[in-house]
C-alpha cells in the first residue's frame, strides 16, 4: 500500500536564500500512508518490535514573516507502526489553530521567533506573538500522541497509529494561557506525566501532574526570581526536577519589549526538587554552576541523594533575536551549533539531607539530545544514546552509546552526508536487560536524496543497520521523537 493522503501548497519561495528552508531542510507537502509491502526494507525488520516511532518536525508551509529560524515552521509528525516484522509509515501536519488559519489564508500570518515585533494577531506561547506550530515536542501517553511548542502551547492530542487530530483535551484548556512546554515527562510505571510551563509575569512557572486516566490531577504555581526560559525537567519515583538557569533576558530591555538573552556567569544556576504532587512551599532549591541546559538524559534517587544526568553548556551563545544583515543566518548556526555552545554529559548530585550539590563531568566530548528507555526513565539506568553533531552546522550525524557504569561508550555514524533525528530506545518485547532492543531513527541520505527508517540493534549500535526502510520521498530533518511501546498504544499499562 502506498497512498497520498493529502498534499498542501508550499509557498515558501524556490530561490529562497535562508539555509532552513531548502536542502536538509526543504519542507515536505505531501502526506502519505505507506507500509513495507510497497517500501523497500534493506534486511529485516525484527518480529520482536512492536510498537511506534514518531517524529516530531517543523515543517513550514508558507513564505515566513520575516526571519525565517528552524523552530518556526509547522509541527508535522512521522510515525513508524512495527509489528509482525511489518510497518507502516505515515506522517501528517499537525492541525493546530494557528496552521488551519495560515492554511485558509494561504499564507503566513504569525511572525517567528525572531521577530515578534511583526505580529499583527494574537498569538500562543511565552512571546504570546507566534502561531502555536506544535513542531517541538511528542510523547505517547494514555492511549494519545501530544505534539506541542517548546514556548507552551496547546497540548495537540493526536491517534498513535493513524495521526489524525483529536483535538485538546479539557485539561489542555484549564492551564491557558500558558499550555504545555517541551519536555514533559511519562513514568510508565504510574502512568503519570509530569509537565511544566513558563510566561512573562509572576509567578513565571508552573508545574502539573496528568495522571494515568489522562486528567489534570496536580497543577501549581512555583515562584522564580523573574523571567526564565527553562527547556525541560527531569522526574524521578518521588519528585521532580525543575531548572532557573542563569541564561535569562535582560529585564530593562524585556520592559520595553525587546528579548534579547543573556548568559549570566555570576549568577548560580538553581534547580528546584519538588515532591511529584507537592507545591511551591516543598520545593527544594540547590545552586550549580552557572550553565544552560537544554536536554536531561535521566534522573533517579539513590539514598539521599537525587541524581540529574544532561548535557551542559558553560558558555551558551546568544541568540540572533532581530538581527538583520547577511550574516543572520549565520547567527542563527552559530547559535545553533553544539560545537560552540560545547555541551556534553554531566552529573549533578542533590543531597537531600545536607542541601549540597556535587556536580562532575561524565564526559568532554560534544553530545546532546540524551534518550534512554522510557521503562528506566525516572530510575536507575545504564545506558543513554546521545547524538553526535556536524561541527559548524545544525546536524546530526551519529549516536554515541554511553555505559555509564562501566564508564565506557560505543558509536555509529550515518557516513557522509547523511543525516539523523532524535533516537529512540524500542526494548524487544519480554525484554529483560535495559539494552536487550533496538535503537530506531530516521535518516536523510543527501547523496541519494532520500529518506529511510535506521533500526539498530541498542546492544551494538557499531554492528550496523538490523534493517533500513526507504520512506516514500525524501523528508525534512526533525529533532524530537518519542518511542511507544506495542502495549501502551491505547493506554497506560495496568
Amino acid at each position: 500500500m502506498l497512498k497520498i493522503h493529502n498534499k498542501v501548497d508550499i509557498t515558501v519561495p524556490e530561490d529562497t536564500d535562508n539555509p532552513f528552508l531548502k536542502d536538509l531542510f526543504k519542507p515536505n507537502a505531501i502526506e502519505y500512508t505507506a507500509d513495507t509491502d510497497t517500501l523497500e526494507v534493506i534486511g529485516e525488520i525484527p518480529r520482536d518490535l512492536h510498537g511506534i516511532y514518531v517524529r516530531n518536525t517543523h515543517n513550514q508551509v508558507h513564505k515566513p514573516l520575516g526571519t525565517y529560524h528552524p523552530f518556526d515552521g509547522d509541527g508535522m509528525l512521522h510515525a513508524v507502526h512495527f509489528e509482525d516484522g511489518k510497518a507502516t509509515y505515515r506522517n501528517r501536519f499537525v492541525q493546530t489553530p494557528g496552521y488551519l488559519a495560515e492554511k485558509a489564508a494561504g499564507k503566513s500570518l504569525w511572525p517567528g521567533i525572531l521577530e515578534p515585533h511583526l505580529a499583527t494577531y494574537r498569538g500562543w506561547g511565552a512571546i504570546g506573538a507566534m502561531k502555536d506550530n506544535a513542531g517541538t515536542d511528542v510523547l505517547g501517553h494514555a492511549g494519545k500522541l501530544i505534539a506541542s511548542m517548546s514556548q507552551g502551547s496547546e497540548p495537540h492530542r493526536l491517534d498513535p497509529i493513524t495521526l489524525e487530530p483529536l483535538g485538546v483535551d479539557n485539561w489542555g484548556r484549564d492551564i491557558q494561557p500558558h499550555g504545555i512546554s517541551s519536555h514533559y515527562k511519562a513514568d510508565i510505571k504510574t502512568g503519570e506525566m509530569m509537565f511544566f510551563n513558563y510566561g512573562h509575569s509572576y509567578p513565571y512557572m508552573n508545574y502539573g501532574v496528568i495522571d494515568r486516566n489522562n486528567q489534570l490531577s496536580h497543577y501549581v504555581p512555583i515562584e522564580l526570581p523573574g523571567v526564565r526560559w527553562p527547556h525541560d525537567l527531569g522526574i524521578t519515583e518521588h519528585f521532580s526536577i525543575l531548572h532557573d538557569l542563569p541564561f535569562f533576558f535582560d529585564d530593562e530591555l524585556l520592559k520595553k519589549g525587546i528579548r534579547k538573552l543573556e548568559f549570566h556567569a555570576d549568577v548560580p544556576a538553581r534547580f528546584g526538587v519538588i515532591p511529584r504532587h507537592g507545591d511551591n512551599s516543598k520545593i527544594r532549591w540547590f545552586e550549580g554552576t552557572p550553565c544552560h541546559i537544554l536536554h536531561i538524559a535521566n534522573c533517579y534517587e539513590d539514598g539521599d541523594e537525587v541524581i540529574m544526568d544532561a548535557c551542559i553548556s558553560l558558555n551558551p551563545r546568544k541568540p540572533a533575536v532581530g538581527e538583520q544583515g547577511t550574516d543572520r543566518f549565520q547567527k542563527i548556526i552559530d547559535h545553533l551549533d553544539k560545537h560552540n555552545t560545547q555541551t556534553h554529559m554531566y552529573r549533578w548530585r542533590f543531597n537531600m539531607k545536607t542541601g549540597k550539590t556535587k556536580e562532575e563531568e561524565i564526559d568532554d566530548e560534544v553530545t546532546e539530545f540524551p534518550v534512554v528507555s522510557n521503562d528506566y526513565q525516572g530510575y536507575k539506568y545504564r545506558y543513554s544514546y546521545n547524538t553526535l553533531f556536524k561541527k559548524g552546522e545544525w546536524s546530526f550525524i551519529g549516536i554515541k552509546k554511553y555505559d555509564l557504569w562501566a564508564g565506557t561508550s560505543t558509536r555509529y555514524e550515518y557516513g557522509e552526508h547523511r543525516f539523523g533525528d532524535e533516537p529512540q530506545i524500542a526494548r524487544r518485547v519480554d525484554a529483560v536487560e535495559e539494552d536487550d532492543g533496538y535503537i530506531i531513527t530516521l535518516i536523510t541520505d543527501m547523496n541519494e536524496n532520500r529518506s529511510e527508517c535506521l533500526i539498530l540493534s541498542a546492544k551494538d549500535i557499531e554492528a550496523g543497520p538490523v534493517a533500513r526502510i526507504i520512506l516514500p520521498e525524501s523528508i525534512q530533518t526533525g529533532t524530537h521523537a518519542c518511542w511507544v511501546e506495542g502495549d501502551r498504544i491505547h493506554g497506560e499499562r495496568e
